[in-house]
């Protein structure tokens, strides 16, 4: 019998130009597109992508309806590859070149009988569809000046943030041989004294990056002892040390960082080495681990209640947490179609609350509103603002003053509610 496995935590994200991000920031970046036309657009579209020997594929499928022309569907999908860095066939697909890469569009418009459900005002707009949505947060970010007013889980802030890391390199240039594609994963440790009442985290333990690079990376041959240290050496330096901060460095073992397990991420990459499609890392998206419904964000627009109850339950439990009602605390929404309140609400605070979890629920229902339409206009969804959600998480991020992010800002008179209702 080997070792215990110590208690730890472990989130994970993937960077930009991961195959399957790549079609949520497809997906998002068309349904931005369809409400800069309309802000009432009714969008629902999924994307593929794959790259194979001679050419790649991006096919495009689902509905739309809006007042107005639609956009130019091929070339929003092939602007937004480019962007992201796939603008050269050899590292796994070429979005800019009609001939080594093919866009297939299967687009309709919505059903009547869903929209007949869905259009209305706040007591007549049902919701777009079944589900169950979660809402979390927590204050393990809140000791960490670099994440305070997160109230998010520290594992999932920390591989948000290594990804994102990746991304500005990708966007700047500055590593030229590193390529779009990559992921990470952060694990840990939880103070083992204290478990027995929640999730205290006390130190990083692992950190895994893969990252796409060139075959040449560093001037080394591929698959050598050398560039594999290079490549280690690099990431280190320019990745973990940027985006990690110092106090979760603190005593970690340099020997736990994991870059490119099986030895080397080569060209070609990217949808060449795996096909993409929008809505599989759902878990990514969110929470990193847990506290999830069925329903994908990407590619929907705020009549989907999978997407908008979702981010209006982080809203609520993000001001639970922040008005010191509870240390963590998830809350579960659960819809029908074409009915506008809810069919049920649950509040779990895992024993941090200070007020029952009954009458936290009681607060949280006459401070936020949960109808389809009242979300949609307390946290502004019918706005072009989500392509930046595709990656980098939908949660624990900074609110902009464009209109970003709407349901990660805390507004002090609906905490001061919470406290008083």
């Amino acid at each position: 019998m080997t070792d215990t496995i110590p208690p730890i935590t472990t989130a994970e994200s993937v960077a930009s130009g991961h195959p399957d991000k790549l079609c949520d920031a497809i997906s998002d970046a068309i349904l931005d597109a369809c409400l800069s036309i309309d802000s009432n657009a009714r969008v629902a579209v999924e994307t593929l992508v794959k790259g194979v020997e001679g050419k790649a594929a991006i096919v495009l499928a689902g509905e739309v309806s809006l007042n107005g022309d639609a956009p130019d569907y091929e070339a929003v999908a092939r602007d937004t590859a480019a962007s992201i860095g796939y603008d050269d066939h050899a590292i796994g697909m070429d979005a800019t070149s009609a001939e080594l890469c093919e866009v297939h569009t299967f687009i309709t418009t919505q059903s009547q009988y869903i929209s007949q459900g869905v259009d209305g005002d706040l007591d007549s707009q049902g919701a777009g569809d079944q589900g169950i949505m979660f809402g979390f947060a927590c204050n393990e970010t809140e000791d960490t000046d670099e994440l305070r007013g997160r109230y998010f889980p520290i594992a999932a802030a920390l591989s948000q943030r290594l990804t994102r890391r990746l991304d500005m390199i990708q966007d700047s240039g500055e590593i030229p041989w590193m390529r779009p594609d990559g992921k990470s994963q952060v694990s840990v440790r939880l103070d083992s004294k204290r478990i027995q009442d929640g999730c205290y985290p006390e130190s990083v333990d692992t950190i895994v990056i893969a990252v796409q690079h060139a075959k040449d990376a560093g001037g080394f041959s591929l698959d050598g002892e050398a560039q594999r240290d290079f490549i280690r050496d690099t990431v280190w330096e320019h990745v973990v040390k940027h985006a990690i901060p110092e106090r979760w460095l603190e005593g970690f073992d340099p020997a736990n960082l994991i870059v490119n397990g099986t030895g080397s991420f080569p060209d070609p990459g990217g949808p060449y080495s795996d096909a993409g499609l929008t809505g599989r890392k759902i878990i990514v998206d969110t929470y990193g681990g847990g506290m999830h419904g069925g329903g994908a964000f990407s590619g929907k627009d705020p009549s989907k209640v999978d997407r908008t109850a979702a981010y209006h339950a982080r809203w609520a439990a993000k001001h639970v947490v922040a008005a010191g009602l509870a240390d963590r605390c998830e809350v579960q929404v659960s819809y029908a179609i074409g009915i506008a309140r809810p069919i049920g609400l649950l509040v779990n605070t895992f024993g941090t609350g200070t007020i029952s979890d009954l009458e936290l629920s009681r607060r949280i229902q006459t401070t936020f509103d949960w109808r389809p339409a009242a979300m949609i206009r307390d946290l502004e969804l019918k706005r072009p603002i989500y392509l930046a959600t595709a990656s980098g998480g939908h949660f624990g991020r900074s609110p902009t003053e464009d209109g970003h992010f709407s349901w990660e800002r805390i507004h002090e008179d609906r905490i001061a509610a919470l406290k008083c209702s």
